[in-house]
């Protein structure tokens, strides 16, 4: 299989100099439209689609972003290698605003998303102990080395509703957690992507100390933007990094990604509802 990287992100992630043959290409799954059409081309020989993932412009809340709908788009469109690109607050003191975090670990305090392709006449259970792959993770981390960024190598992203910033009582409980960085956007989007049996890896831009901070009590949303413009072009060099980094065919990761659905699904054969099958095939194909 030809290897794929797809980016999920902010609309400027995917301004990237030398991105051959690009064109954007709207895709419909069974879960509607994706946030926005799919920026499709070639960055030295490796095909890559973008995915704005609040739409350009920003039109899509936290909360309204169709998490099962982008993930299934790439799904479709054969991406292989998927990197989110997130905007983050630091719940620690030595992740300083501007520097990156690569994310292994996730505490999923959103309520209001759906967070599954599986459903009534079609139950799955797909184990997140570990929810991104190690060797995507492990690329994102040296593209980001090479460009000579503060990177930190694996931390916690408390993926929090919004889309208000969180009261200083939730900040200080995270702490107290161990997790390292707080977002919106981290879930459900990586639980999607282990269903759909995709590498996964999410580049988080710290962009401010949420508000358990002495000295950044609060968080406003032009702090939170001109970080995030600064930390844009240090993405953009990350992405373009990747090709040179994942160059090759798409083989079996390693990590076992392409083989997350083996044992998930619960419901009998007999009692599998068919047009609950066919809705899933684009993307639990493999084990349907």
């Amino acid at each position: 299989m030809e290897r794929m990287i797809g980016v999920i992100g902010g609309s400027g992630v995917y301004e990237i100099a030398g991105l051959e043959e690009a064109r954007w290409q709207a895709v419909e799954t069974p879960w509607g439209a994706p946030s926005d059409a799919v920026l499709r081309g070639r960055l030295n020989g490796v095909e890559m689609a973008f995915l704005p993932r609040h739409g350009r412009g920003h039109v899509h809340t936290p909360t309204t972003v169709p998490y099962r709908a982008n993930i299934a788009a790439m799904k479709m469109l054969g991406v292989t290698d998927l990197v989110a690109v997130s905007a983050v607050g630091s719940l620690k003191e030595a992740y300083a605003p501007g520097d990156f975090l690569v994310v292994d670990q996730y505490i999923d305090r959103s309520f209001a998303r759906e967070k599954t392709f599986f459903g009534p006449g079609l139950v799955g259970h797909v184990s997140v102990a570990h929810p991104v792959c190690s060797r995507l993770s492990a690329a994102c981390v040296a593209a980001a080395r090479s460009l000579g960024v503060t990177v930190h190598a694996g931390g916690t992203y408390v993926a929090m509703e919004g889309p208000q910033f969180s009261t200083l009582a939730e900040s200080r409980l995270y702490r107290s957690w161990g997790a390292d960085v707080i977002g919106m956007t981290g879930m459900p989007e990586a639980k999607l992507a282990r269903e759909a049996e995709l590498c996964y890896a999410c580049v988080a831009m710290i962009t401010d100390y949420d508000c358990w901070h002495p000295d950044h009590d609060a968080v406003d949303v032009a702090q939170v933007v001109a970080t995030a413009m600064k930390n844009a072009d240090v993405a953009r060099g990350l992405v373009a990094a990747l090709p040179g980094l994942l160059r090759g065919a798409a083989d079996d990761c390693a990590a076992g990604c392409g083989h997350a659905l083996d044992s998930a699904i619960m419901t009998a054969p007999a009692k599998r509802d068919p047009a609950m099958i066919e809705r899933c095939r684009p993307v639990l194909g493999r084990v349907l």
